[in-house]
C-alpha cells in the first residue's frame, strides 16, 4: 500500500539504498512506531539523523517529502480498515485524538528534518567557504621573517574584505616582518579595490612590517597611476617576484651570517 502511495519515490527506493545507505522501508516502520507510540523523543532524534544522512549524500529532498506524506497517507488507510464502520465504541474526540496525535508526529518529524538538513548543509558551505578563503589568500612563508601572497584572477569586495582579514592576522600570527604581494596574476582592478589595497598596505605598516608589491602589468600600473594613488600606496615595487625574492632573501641571509655565534 505505502509503495502505491509513493508515487515516484517507489522507483528510487533502490538508487536511495545505494546512494546513501537509507532504506526507506524500514525507515517508515520507525516513523510510524514512534508517531503512534508517543516516542517523541526517539522521533526527533531519527529526525535528525535522517536530515544529516539526507544532506550528506545530497539526496533530492522532493523525494524525501514525498515520501512522508506517502507515510501519511497509508497510516490513515490502515487505520480506516482496522475500524470498522459499525464499529461505535470510538467517540468523535478519541477519532480527533488520534487525528492529532498522527497528524503531529508526522510534521514533527518533518519540521527536525528539515532543520538537521539546513544545519548540515550550513555547516558544510562555512567549512567550504573557510577552505575557499584559505585559498583565495594563500600566504606562503619562505623563511622565517619573509612570506609571500600571490593574488589570482577576478577581484570583488568580498574577496577584498578576506584579504584585509587575513593578511593582518596572517601577519600577526607568522610574525611576517616582509610580506611580497604578486600581482602578475592579476588582469584588471578597478578603482574600489586599489583603494582597498591602500588600507592592506597601510595595515601591515600599522603593524611593524613591510610589504612589497611584484608583477605589475604596464595596464594595471597605469590605472593605478592615472588614479593618482601611486604615491599613497607607499609600499616598495619590485618587477618580479622572482626579483623581490632573491633580494630579500639574500639579504635575510646576510643578517643571519652577521650575528654573533
Amino acid at each position: 500500500m505505502l509503495l502505491s502511495e509513493a508515487g515516484n519515490v517507489t522507483e528510487k527506493i533502490n538508487h536511495i539504498l545505494i546512494e546513501g545507505n537509507i532504506d526507506l522501508l524500514k525507515n517508515a516502520e520507525h516513523i510510524c512506531l514512534y508517531v503512534l507510540g508517543d516516542e517523541e523523543k526517539e522521533l526527533i532524534a531519527f529526525a535528525e539523523k535522517e536530515g544529516i544522512a539526507w544532506a550528506k549524500h545530497a539526496l533530492t529532498l522532493s523525494f524525501k517529502l514525498e515520501w512522508v506524506h506517502a507515510i501519511r497517507r497509508t497510516l490513515w488507510h490502515l487505520l480506516h480498515e482496522c475500524n470498522p464502520s459499525g464499529t461505535t465504541s470510538n467517540s468523535l474526540d478519541d477519532f480527533f485524538e488520534l487525528e492529532k496525535k498522527m497528524n503531529d508526529g508526522i510534521d514533527e518529524f518533518l519540521n527536525t528534518f528539515f532543520i538537521s538538513y539546513s544545519k548540515y548543509k550550513d555547516e558544510l558551505f562555512l567549512n567550504q567557504r573557510k577552505l575557499v578563503e584559505h585559498l583565495t589568500v594563500p600566504i606562503i612563508p619562505v623563511s622565517s621573517a619573509i612570506a609571500v601572497l600571490p593574488l589570482i584572477g577576478e577581484f570583488d569586495s568580498y574577496r577584498m574584505e578576506i584579504i584585509v582579514e587575513k593578511v593582518l592576522n596572517e601577519i600577526a600570527r607568522l610574525e611576517i616582518e616582509t610580506l611580497i604581494i604578486d600581482l602578475s596574476g592579476i588582469p584588471d582592478i578597478d578603482e574600489y579595490i586599489i583603494h582597498t589595497f591602500q588600507t592592506v598596505l597601510h595595515g601591515i605598516r600599522v603593524m611593524g612590517s613591510k610589504s612589497v608589491l611584484t608583477g605589475l602589468r604596464p595596464q594595471l600600473a597605469k590605472k593605478i597611476a592615472s588614479l593618482g594613488a601611486g604615491n599613497t600606496l607607499q609600499t616598495e615595487v619590485k618587477g618580479t617576484l622572482q626579483q623581490a625574492l632573491q633580494e630579500y632573501l639574500t639579504a635575510e641571509s646576510g643578517k643571519l651570517e652577521h650575528l654573533p655565534s
